[in-house]
């Protein structure tokens, strides 16, 4: 669940940011612009337009702006799915969780109740708490079994919470609808370390060109993953009665999972990214 959430931290679960490149006038140079376009022009004259221009000012990171919108819209078109929506995205990235988190609760009986469990998983992992998140990202899933995105924010969310070898199924499924998408290679990636498999994802963070930045956050995740499923062995032992072996708490998070082979091996990882 950090965009990337390149497996920074899950302000999605599990995301990695893009990076700006290119010439002209900078983002926050084309926000101004776009504000000013918003304040200066009348609003769309159909509810389809007018949540369209929303949409593009939230794709800009003008959430407030866009909270005053969806004000007007409601006023003149009503509440719709689309608009809680919008608005349940806008309260949540102004970090206003407890409005976001009601917003998005209205959704679960709409035809948009799949955004509305994986917007309630992404507040939990934005908390901390990703046994949470990985079950509101499970029903987002199961509800929307092809979006890749929510696939790969399962995926995040399960390492986050230990479950490395939980984690490799939607992964997998993520990287094949969409090999393309940052935050699904970068959750491979963090996938392959939790793994054990260092080298793999070395070989694939460098195919792919990820920034350092980004490489050092991947990295940073895979120690709380590790950390957090030797957690979960201990507390595992602890209701079984039974004793770690220090071989496998000091073994790196899913090694056991490897040895076991129900992994698949690196290689036809990779080969994803290649076409």
């Amino acid at each position: 669940m950090r965009c990337a959430c390149s497996a920074l931290a899950l302000a999605l679960l599990g995301a990695c940011a893009s990076q700006q490149s290119g010439y002209g006038i900078g983002p926050q140079a084309e926000r101004q612009a776009m504000l000013q376009r918003t304040n200066r022009d009348p609003a769309p004259d159909t509810p389809g337009m007018y949540l369209g221009l929303i949409d593009r000012m939230q794709s800009q990171g003008l959430y407030f702006a866009s909270l005053a919108h969806i004000d007007a819209f409601e006023k003149q078109y009503g509440v719709t799915p689309d608009s809680i929506l919008l608005r349940a995205d806008a309260l949540r990235m102004t970090d206003q969780p407890e409005a976001s988190a009601g917003a998005y609760a209205q959704l679960l009986q709409t035809p948009l109740a799949a955004r509305g469990h994986r917007g309630l998983g992404l507040i939990a992992g934005g908390q901390g708490d990703f046994g949470r998140a990985a079950s509101e990202l499970q029903q987002a899933a199961q509800l929307a079994p092809t979006d890749a995105t929510v696939l790969s924010d399962l995926g995040y969310a399960r390492l986050r919470a230990g479950d490395v070898a939980g984690a490799r199924v939607p992964l997998m499924k993520a990287a094949e609808l969409d090999s393309t998408n940052p935050k699904v290679v970068s959750n491979i990636a963090l996938f392959l370390l939790a793994n054990g498999q260092a080298a793999a994802a070395q070989t694939l963070m460098n195919h792919q060109k990820l920034a350092l930045d980004v490489r050092a956050a991947i990295r940073s995740d895979a120690a709380k993953v590790a950390a957090a499923s030797r957690d979960g062995a201990h507390a595992g032992a602890a209701v079984t009665g039974m004793t770690v072996p220090s071989s496998a708490r000091n073994a790196p998070a899913g090694t056991v999972a490897s040895m076991q082979n129900t992994m698949e091996p690196a290689p036809r990882l990779l080969q994803r990214f290649a076409q």
